[in-house]
């Protein structure tokens, strides 16, 4: 993360809500228990950021780059993470409930105890390659 310092950070996280963050780069970021619920982060890219406990609710992470990414016990219900890149993210006992997975990429992530009813997982790829319909 070379382009915001944390109190930049800091700052951009505590303005007016929904936030529009699309296409920045977080990458590294700590943004843990961080307030993103109905944020565009389209296209955003969030490689091995901290986002444990976070709130997205309805946040749009479409394109969104989140390998490595730590998202445990992180809030995702109804987001969008279509098409979104989520290799080897940690996203144990994250909460996905109705959330859109539609062609996302779940290779390595860890989805342990994630709570997902009604998660749209169609076209995802799994660990195994296995592409869900």
């Amino acid at each position: 993360m070379a382009e915001f310092s944390r109190f930049e950070i800091y700052m951009l996280l505590n303005q007016q809500k929904p936030l529009w963050l699309a296409g920045i780069d977080l990458t590294g970021a700590e943004l843990d228990s961080a307030s993103l619920s109905g944020a565009n982060l389209a296209r955003a890219i969030l490689t091995e950021a901290v986002l444990s406990n976070a709130d997205l609710t309805g946040a749009y992470l479409g394109l969104a780059d989140l390998t490595g990414a730590k998202l445990y016990y992180a809030n995702l219900k109804g987001a969008d993470l279509r098409f979104t890149n989520l290799t080897g993210a940690d996203l144990r006992f994250a909460h996905l409930t109705g959330a859109n997975l539609t062609g996302a990429n779940l290779t390595g992530a860890i989805l342990s105890d994630a709570i997902m009813t009604g998660a749209d997982l169609r076209g995802a790829t799994m660990s195994d390659g296995t592409v869900h319909s």
